[in-house]
C-alpha cells in the first residue's frame, strides 16, 4: 500500500505525538514526577497509528497497560493522559488510575488494564455488545505476546469464534513478554496462527510499517464487518526502552536495539524518509511538524505538573457500597 503525501503526514504526526508524549513520560518518570508503573509505547507507534486510520466512529478500543499511545491515537487529549500519569485530578481518572488504568467514553477507549490478558475477556464482552445491538461496530482488542499464553485469551477465542463476534485482536509481539524472549517462553512463536483451533484466520503484519499496518487493518475491518466473526492480526513490532520503566534491559544486547532504530526499520524515521525523497517535502517543513508536537507534548507536561492534585473526598467516589448502591 502507498500513502500519498497526506496520509504519510498525518501518519508522521500521529506517531510523532506518541513518540515525544512517551519520551516526556519518561523523563517526568525520572523525576519523580510519575508513580508506580509507567510502560512506555516507544517503537511501537505504526501499529495502534495504522489501525486508528481505518476505525469507524463508534469503534472501541481496549488494551493492556502499555496505553498511553492507544489514547492518543483515539483523540484523547494530552494534557488529561499526562494529568493522569502524574496523578492530577485533570486527568481521565481523575488523578486516581495512574499510567495502567484510564478509560474515554467519548472516544470509546475502554482502558488499560493491568492484569495480563484481562482485556482479551473485556473486549470480547464489548464485541457480544455490538452484536447483541446490532450497531455495526467493532472492537479492537489489543494484547501482547505474553498475553498470548494466558488462558482465558482461548477461553475469549471460542466464545467469539461460536457467536461471530466483531473483533479484531490484535497481538502487539514485540519479542520480549517483560524480559523474556519469545522463542524461550512460546512453543507456537506464530501468534497470527493461535486461532486455528477456534476456525479464527489470522494474519503475520510487519508493525514497524505503518502502510503494512493500515492495509492489515482495512482487510481485517471489512472481514468482521461481513459478520465472519473474529480475526487476529499479529504486529510483528519492537520496543525500545524496557519492559517498564525500572526495567534495564539487559536481556537483549545494544546492537540489537540499535539496528531497530535505524532509518531502515524505525517507524517514524521511515516516514520522514518518504516525505522527504518521494513527496518532495522540504526539511524544514518536516522539523516544523516536529517543533508543533513537541510544544504540544510540553504544553501537556505543564499542565500535569501545575495542575491541583484531587481532593481527597475523591476516595469515596465512582465506587460502590455494599449493597450495591453508589457510596455518597
Amino acid at each position: 500500500m502507498k500513502f500519498g503525501i497526506e496520509e504519510d503526514k498525518q501518519a508522521y504526526r500521529d506517531m510523532l505525538l506518541i513518540r515525544r508524549f512517551e519520551e516526556k513520560a519518561g523523563q517526568l518518570y525520572g523525576r519523580g514526577l510519575i508513580g508506580g508503573f509507567c510502560h512506555l509505547y516507544i517503537g511501537q507507534e505504526a501499529v495502534v497509528t495504522g489501525v486508528q486510520m481505518v476505525l469507524n466512529e463508534g469503534d472501541q478500543v481496549i488494551t493492556a497497560y502499555r496505553d498511553h499511545g492507544h489514547m492518543l491515537a483515539t483523540g484523547m487529549d494530552p494534557k488529561g493522559v499526562m494529568a493522569e500519569l502524574t496523578g492530577r485530578q485533570g486527568g481521565y481518572s481523575k488523578g486516581k488510575g495512574g499510567s495502567m488504568h484510564m478509560f474515554s467514553r467519548d472516544k470509546h477507549f475502554y482502558g488499560g488494564h493491568g492484569i495480563v490478558g484481562a482485556q482479551v475477556s473485556l473486549g470480547t464482552g464489548i464485541a457480544f455488545a455490538n452484536r447483541y445491538r446490532e450497531n455495526g461496530n467493532l472492537c479492537c482488542t489489543y494484547f501482547g505476546d505474553g498475553a498470548a499464553n494466558q488462558g482465558q485469551v482461548y477461553e475469549s477465542f471460542n466464545m467469539a469464534s461460536l457467536w461471530d463476534l466483531p473483533v479484531i485482536y490484535i497481538i502487539e509481539n514485540n519479542q520480549y513478554a517483560m524480559g523474556t524472549s519469545v522463542t524461550r517462553s512460546s512453543a507456537e512463536t506464530h501468534f497470527n496462527q493461535r486461532g486455528v483451533s477456534f476456525r479464527i484466520p489470522g494474519m503475520e503484519v510487519d508493525g514497524m510499517d505503518v502502510r503494512a499496518v493500515k492495509a492489515a487493518a482495512e482487510e481485517a475491518a471489512a472481514f468482521v464487518r461481513e459478520g465472519n466473526g473474529p480475526i487476529i492480526l499479529e504486529m510483528k513490532t519492537y520496543r525500545y526502552r524496557g519492559h517498564s520503566m525500572s526495567d534495564p534491559a539487559k536481556y537483549r544486547s545494544k546492537d540489537e536495539v540499535d539496528k531497530m532504530k535505524d532509518r531502515e526499520h524505525d517507524p517514524i524515521e521511515r516516514v520522514k524518509t518518504r516525505l522527504v525523497e518521494d513527496h518532495g517535502m522540504a526539511e524544514e517543513d518536516v522539523k516544523a511538524i516536529d517543533k508543533e508536537i513537541r510544544g504540544i507534548v510540553n504544553d501537556a507536561a505543564e499542565f500535569a505538573q501545575n495542575d491541583s492534585e484531587p481532593d481527597p473526598s475523591e476516595l469515596w467516589t465512582d465506587i460502590y457500597a455494599e449493597d450495591g448502591s453508589e457510596a455518597a
